[in-house]
């Protein structure tokens, strides 16, 4: 196994990975035990399991969706933005697809909040195996570990990554020899692995069956982590990773569970924590809870990484994001994210206090995200690759109908408590959605009072102002308009500074924009005025540092000769109030507004140097 292989076991399995722990359990524990341990049930939920994680993780992900890279990246926001960029021509079929693209994103984010706490408390739970008398023990034990986890997340996870992969290679390992001798002992639940058993399974036990449906969906999740982390590793190395080693062991577990079962049925209990033999169940729980903390590592990051593709997109504010690795790009730290994390983490694990509590409200977000990722699949497949209508039928068939199926199973779960993530899902939509339609509200208002550019510089040029030693630098969107930052300074102080550079940031529907075509440099139709714009263009996975893009432009022009550490920065500073009237509801200009309050400070976000910038401010009424 290479390197890179063992990298992907230590990020993105770590969620579905560790779905052993309580898939099963749950299953048998759901309705007042509906589900029986006995052949029909056991050989039934067995083949459900198997043929899922076949159908949806090896094929529809590893064969189809991993197809789909955003030059390499991948995730649902990256998905939508590729359709964005591929299809034209369609603009009310992108903007549907962007959508989606946005609640499926924020249907991860509820699920970011829900797996930590099912993973670790799951984990935890083994000690009760062992010793029966710490129940009281192990919800305080969760909540200890969950904070220090969130902690230790300012550090960064590049030293701790080291040992991501070899600890998980030792868990699929551990799973795959857990599973193994109950099989052998009973190689009968072989049987299974056919169809036949989950279709006779469904129409014998209908009812049943659609119940544990709700349950069964926990064997899958972290299918989404496949697509979403594959920018990371590739999808070779993650297809070499899940074919040899993860399909394997989590297979030959979920068998040996089974197998379990039917010779006691009174392991469905903790199912998986009895295949190990009384010595072996401490090391058990400690490296359960390694890999649980390793998988919600791996949750919590992802979320970290998709706020970030939401900012760069315009879905959200620019918050604070730190990087944590001085080579890898994609260490980052979102505070304000993680600290969001912590509390509705720390929410639901108090409030449910236990995995089995907590399963009956996991499920939804992973089935939407699921049949989301379908559905813009299809979209794309249809769009830009043209698929022939049989292929499109098809694959929605297999993949939506289970995913259907999935979904519908999981909505029994709403009374139960599976009303959390949508409810977390559909603040997260309402608050992506609200700012993407304030920010371009507010920007149409900026470019009303901040007049055409050409006209400024066509008046400069027939009033010359007095021009004064240095290089002053302007951020602004877009080429078309002033700064207003620039308007201020020439109204008030009648001068311009020797060298006017404006710098527009172009956030591109790419994961990263390669050095040679990042930046360029407009002359503004006068060579020899010494004011030019700049166009910098970044990927939403690209670090927006305005200085770096700047010493890149100096190279490109003559017109560029002055040391970009010497200059000065002026940033527009817009302070948004609620007017009378608007095309806002005053319930979206109140969020709009108090989202923008908590944005980060540019010159932090555009990596400015604090003692060169200078913000001037004006104030515009949504």
């Amino acid at each position: 196994m290479t390197a890179l292989s063992l990298g992907a076991l230590g990020v993105v399995f770590g969620d579905i990975g560790t779905s052993p722990l309580y898939a099963l359990q749950t299953v048998f524990s759901i309705d007042n035990g509906a589900v029986r341990p006995v052949a029909g049930d056991v050989y039934g939920v067995l083949s459900l399991v198997f043929w899922s994680i076949l159908t949806i993780v090896s094929v529809k992900y590893v064969v189809f969706v991993m197809r789909a890279g955003n030059d390499g990246e991948g995730g649902i926001l990256a998905l939508a933005a590729l359709i964005r960029r591929l299809v034209t021509g369609r603009a009310r079929l992108v903007s549907v697809a962007v959508v989606l693209g946005v609640i499926g994103a924020s249907l991860f984010f509820g699920d970011s909040v829900i797996t930590p706490a099912i993973s670790v408390l799951s984990a935890v739970e083994g000690i009760e195996v062992v010793s029966p008398g710490v129940h009281s023990a192990i919800l305080p034990i969760g909540v200890v570990i969950l904070i220090v986890l969130f902690l230790v997340q300012r550090f960064g996870t590049h030293q701790v990554g080291r040992l991501f992969g070899p600890v998980m290679l030792l868990w699929f390992l551990s799973l795959a020899v857990l599973g193994l001798p109950q099989i052998v002992a009973h190689p009968a639940v072989l049987r299974s692995l056919s169809p036949t058993y989950a279709l006779a399974f469904v129409l014998d036990r209908p009812f049943v069956a659609f119940i544990a449906m709700g349950a069964v969906v926990l064997a899958i999740t972290g299918a989404e982590a496949l697509y979403a982390d594959m920018g990371h590793f590739g999808r070779p190395a993650i297809s070499r990773s899940w074919f040899a080693l993860v399909f394997p062991a989590l297979t030959l577990n979920y068998l040996g569970q089974g197998a379990l079962i039917l010779n006691r049925p009174s392991a469905v209990a903790n199912p998986f924590f009895l295949l190990a033999p009384d010595w072996a169940q401490i090391p058990l729980v400690v490296l359960a809870t390694l890999a649980t903390v390793i998988a919600s590592q791996s949750v919590i990051s992802g979320a970290f990484s998709m706020s970030r593709q939401a900012m760069q997109l315009g879905f959200l504010p620019h918050l604070t994001v730190r990087h944590t690795s001085s080579r890898e790009s994609g260490q980052i730290y979102v505070p304000a994210m993680n600290w969001l994390l912590l509390g509705g983490v720390l929410i639901l694990t108090v409030t449910f206090g236990s995995s089995a509590a907590l399963a009956t409200a996991y499920g939804l977000a992973v089935t939407g995200t699921l049949l989301l990722t379908t559905t813009l699949f299809l979209i794309l497949a249809h769009s830009a690759w043209h698929w022939r209508r049989w292929q499109l039928v098809l694959t929605g068939v297999v993949f939506g109908g289970l995913e259907l199926f999935f979904l519908a199973g999981n909505l029994t779960k709403i009374v139960h408590g599976g009303w959390l993530p949508l409810l977390l899902g559909a603040a997260s939509v309402t608050v992506m959605l609200t700012w993407q339609r304030g920010r371009r509200v507010t920007t149409d208002r900026r470019a009303e009072r901040e007049g055409t550019l050409a006209e400024f510089v066509d008046d400069l040029h027939r009033h010359p102002r007095t021009r004064v030693p240095g290089t002053a630098v302007f951020l602004h969107p877009t080429s078309e308009t002033v700064p207003l930052a620039l308007r201020a300074n020439v109204q008030f102080n009648e001068v311009l500074h020797e060298h006017v550079v404006i710098v527009s940031v172009v956030s591109e529907n790419v994961p990263r924009v390669p050095g040679d075509e990042r930046v360029s440099v407009d002359s503004l139709e006068y060579t020899d005025d010494g004011i030019v714009h700049v166009s910098a263009r970044f990927g939403f996975h690209d670090d927006q540092n305005i200085p770096a893009a700047l010493r890149e432009a100096s190279a490109l022009t003559d017109e560029m000769e002055f040391d970009p550490d010497t200059v000065c920065y002026f940033l527009s500073r817009i302070t948004i109030e609620r007017g009378p009237k608007g095309q806002l509801p005053t319930w979206q200009k109140r969020m709009f507004i108090g989202l923008a309050h908590n944005a980060a400070n540019p010159a932090t976000y555009f990596t400015l140097p604090v003692d060169r910038t200078v913000v001037m401010g004006t104030r515009i009424e949504l």
